[in-house]
């Protein structure tokens, strides 16, 4: 291990968005509130997803969650691929780094920008609306496997694209589409039976369910299962990056 190496690749992630914080930290919060509103005027009077819960509250965990999620797949591969297009990769590769410092840096700096942005969306809600806190150590299990999953997932996409496009592409027809048909806005219960077993095939409703269950103490699956699948997902995704990331996939021509 070379802990001053790790650190200070750690420094300079966390300094990519810290320096634009305005676009990394702020802009999210601002759209998942524009979200809240929105949501909230039309439905809270039409929808009761869960007994004894009002749609907004139950919309505030979905979308903290989302934004975690969505930041943190956001923040590592970005770093990547500029990195490779503008050539200073080498020095990263030239560095006396184990591929596993190199994952933990960029996953590491993810989660932290990731829950950074959740935390600013749930302080805000908390001005509109109270939610509940059933166990705050279930939340902040599902926030660090969650985020520390789609930096993962994005550090692989990362290696793989050569060009912002992709990447880009990705996002778009990938993790968008999974994100908002996890059950952020709905109750799996609220699905006819197709949707529902075909929702359970989604890794990232696991993620929104999970983590909801930490504020309402209910959810529509059992937090044990969402747990282990999102952990199994996660341990299976990081063995696949470290080992990319010893090969130098994509990274070394």
């Amino acid at each position: 291990m070379n802990p001053r190496g790790f650190a200070t690749l750690f420094y300079k992630e966390m300094l990519r968005f810290y320096k634009v914080a305005l676009q990394t930290l702020l802009a999210p919060v601002i759209t998942s509130l524009l979200y809240l509103l929105v949501f909230s005027q039309v439905l809270d009077e039409h929808v009761q997803a869960f007994p004894g819960v009002s749609y907004t509250a139950f919309l505030v965990p979905g979308l903290v969650m989302m934004t975690v999620i969505q930041n943190a797949f956001a923040n590592s591969s970005s770093s990547l691929i500029q990195s490779k297009v503008t050539g200073n990769i080498v020095f990263m590769l030239l560095a006396p780094l184990s591929h596993l410092e190199v994952y933990l840096a960029f996953v590491l700096a993810a989660v932290v920008r990731g829950m950074l942005v959740g935390c600013g969306v749930y302080l805000v809600a908390m001005l509109f609306i109270t939610v509940p806190l059933h166990s705050v150590t279930v939340l902040l299990l599902f926030a660090f496997l969650g985020s520390a999953m789609l930096a993962t997932l994005r550090l692989l996409v990362g290696m793989w694209a050569e060009k912002f496009d992709q990447l880009a592409g990705f996002q778009n027809f990938v993790i968008v589409p999974l994100t908002f048909l996890s059950g952020v806005f709905y109750s799996l219960h609220s699905l006819p039976p197709f949707w529902q077993r075909l929702s359970h095939l989604n890794p990232f409703f696991y993620m929104i369910d999970g983590f909801r269950y930490g504020f309402f103490g209910q959810s529509d699956v059992s937090v044990g299962l969402s747990l282990g699948v999102v952990t199994l997902s996660w341990l299976l995704l990081s063995a696949w990056v470290i080992r990319l990331l010893a090969s130098g996939y994509k990274l070394r021509n």
